[in-house]
């Protein structure tokens, strides 16, 4: 955020390379520069969360294990909390699109629990994933307006999380 010559302050509507790198919080709630995408920046994010994962998992399998990807998970969640509120305070935006950290964490909660799968499953809960968190059905849109700050930003993204592998059980289980 930066101050006017009046005093006010201005919201960032587009941030930058430059904006990201003044702050560690800003790299990782714009998932490595992943959230800087003008089109569908939340898409881009995921798509980076779905690369990372794949490239992660593959290159270490025995670093980057189930417990240990759970770990990542939630620590990042928690870390996340913090990273999206400074980079929203710092915007002006509590929840600016090219914040992605929230669509990371999540799509790496689905993968988690799909993994191993073809990459036509995986390519089926993508869609499900960027479904849920861009429609915001109930209680997905409630809990985005509910919680605020980095919690909120964080929070309706893992529920989103939670609504495509339950859709998932659902549709294995027919």
């Amino acid at each position: 955020m930066s101050t006017l010559e009046n005093g006010q302050t201005a919201i960032i509507t587009h941030p930058g390379w430059r904006f990201m790198l003044r702050h560690p919080a800003h790299i990782l709630a714009q998932g490595f520069g992943s959230g800087l995408s003008p089109i569908m920046p939340g898409t881009s994010g995921t798509l980076f969360a779905w690369l990372s994962f794949y490239v992660l998992s593959s290159r270490w399998p025995e670093v980057f294990t189930t417990i240990n990807w759970f770990a990542i998970i939630v620590i990042g969640f928690a870390i996340g909390v913090w990273a999206c509120h400074v980079t929203g305070k710092n915007m002006g935006v509590a929840d600016h699109g090219s914040m992605v950290w929230d669509e990371i964490i999540a799509f790496w909660l689905v993968l988690l629990f799909i993994v191993p799968a073809d990459w036509q499953t995986q390519l089926w809960a993508f869609i499900g994933f960027r479904f849920f968190d861009m429609v915001k059905p109930p209680p997905i849109g409630y809990f985005d307006r509910r919680f605020k700050g980095g919690f909120g930003v964080m929070w309706d993204d893992i529920v989103a999380a939670f609504f495509c592998l339950l859709s998932f059980a659902l549709w294995r289980s027919f």
